[in-house]
């Protein structure tokens, strides 16, 4: 991962409701709407009391940074973390970690 691959994923999860749409990807709540293959968009209109184009605005953003992918099922547009993505940029961010404690 180059350096503005890995900037576009860290300003992306720079955003509280971004992290919010993550945290519900990785635990959705039971009492919603959210299916066991993906979260359906309705979901977060829901849960984070935005409208339609503000929920969509994230998601594009998610997605485009890699971080979250999309299927289109019908009307409706499910989505998932991309865990992919995220054990490359924890594995970045060990670099740090291990430097830390080595200073110690």
């Amino acid at each position: 991962m180059n350096y503005e691959d890995l900037a576009t994923k860290l300003k992306a999860l720079a955003d509280p409701v971004r992290l919010n749409i993550l945290e519900f990807l990785r635990q959705p709540i039971e009492s919603c709407c959210s299916q066991s293959d993906g979260v359906c968009a309705c979901d977060f209109e829901t849960l984070l009391g935005l409208s339609q184009p503000t929920v969509s605005h994230h998601m594009k953003l998610l997605v485009q940074a890699g971080l979250v992918r999309s299927e289109k099922r019908g009307r409706w547009v499910y989505y998932e973390i991309e865990t992919a993505t995220f054990a490359q940029i924890s594995q970045y961010l060990t670099h740090f970690q291990q430097a830390a404690l080595a200073a110690r």
